[in-house]
């Protein structure tokens, strides 16, 4: 059976507290408690999220709400429902209208 899955997937429903490390590009919709690594890939945090850790990946777009910091080897992207807690490391910050930023933000070009 072919697999049609893009992205690794947090549901809703699911809560999780530790580590969350992937290989793959991930979506989360539901809670997260600790850190989270994705390594070259991208990072998704939906409208209804709450995630309370550091985050890191290739690319990071938030919808919903983040307490922690946040890294983006490329970019970081603060949706207008996005409320973000916490410092911005990227070397592109795409910040809509509506987006509540509480934080500092530092565009590191070297990476």
């Amino acid at each position: 059976m072919e697999e049609r899955r893009k992205s690794a997937w947090i549901g809703s429903s699911v809560i999780v507290t530790g580590d969350v490390n992937s290989k793959e590009d991930l979506v989360i919709d539901g809670e997260v408690h600790g850190t989270i690594r994705i390594g070259d890939h991208n990072l998704t945090i939906g409208n209804a999220a709450v995630v309370v850790a550091d985050l890191a990946a290739r690319a990071v777009v938030i919808s919903g709400s983040v307490k922690g910091s946040v890294t983006g080897a490329t970019r970081v992207e603060l949706k207008s429902s996005a409320k973000v807690e916490g410092d911005i490391t990227a070397p592109k910050l795409l910040l809509e209208d509506g987006a509540s930023l509480m934080g500092k933000v530092q565009t590191d070009k070297k990476k």
